[in-house]
């Protein structure tokens, strides 16, 4: 206050002619003509209400919940990509227990060889012939190999289905293609991929 009262002084002391000379115009003024100035008070009043305090209090309300919204939304998104991840964490999980040993010991050809030689015999495996391993994401090999089944019929191409999918590693047929032979309608010649997941170390 001691640094501002000579500004206010020094503005008091320019204001208050100003305002004795508006006040003494004012009481010559008319009955009517004093209204109408009260009037025109009353509503520069109200504009200067306004434009100074009611529009500024609504333009920062309605900032306000626009920036509650947008943090609402964020947070929203933000609960979904933790649900994402969870997810996929989950996934990765499963896979890496559905995946063979990556070992100079484990060959998906000799594991997919004894079981179909032990579930519907040797004679009915025409090939059978390792693919290209293949480099996934994520830190995965995929091991695969193809095999060609003649003269089957249903029964045994359910046995050698049912042997694949119940060994002890994790293996998969990932494609399947069945051929009725032209000579009798009750076999059939089969094209299979089977395949392996491996996690690299």
């Amino acid at each position: 206050m001691d640094l501002i009262r000579p500004w206010l002084k020094q503005a008091s002391t320019r204001v208050d002619p100003l305002l004795a000379q508006a006040r003494g115009r004012y009481q010559k003024l008319e009955p009517r003509e004093r209204l109408l100035v009260r009037i025109a008070a009353g509503v520069v009043g109200v504009f200067l209400l306004y434009s100074l305090v009611y529009v500024p209090i609504v333009d920062l309300s309605s900032g306000l919940r626009d920036k509650i919204e947008q943090r609402q939304r964020d947070l929203s998104s933000i609960r979904r990509l933790a649900a994402t991840y969870a997810l996929l964490k989950s996934d990765l999980a499963s896979a890496e227990q559905s995946t063979v040993p990556q070992t100079k010991d484990f060959s998906l050809f000799s594991v997919v060889e004894t079981s179909l030689t032990g579930s519907i015999g040797h004679e009915k495996i025409a090939s059978i012939t390792p693919g290209s391993d293949r480099k996934l994401t994520d830190g995965f090999t995929e091991h695969s190999v193809q095999l060609k089944l003649e003269n089957v019929n249903l029964a045994q191409l359910v046995d050698a289905l049912y042997a694949i999918g119940s060994m002890s590693q994790p293996v998969g047929v990932a494609t399947l293609r069945i051929q009725r032979r032209s000579e009798n309608p009750h076999a059939y010649d089969v094209d299979l991929t089977c395949v392996a997941l491996a996690k690299n170390a």
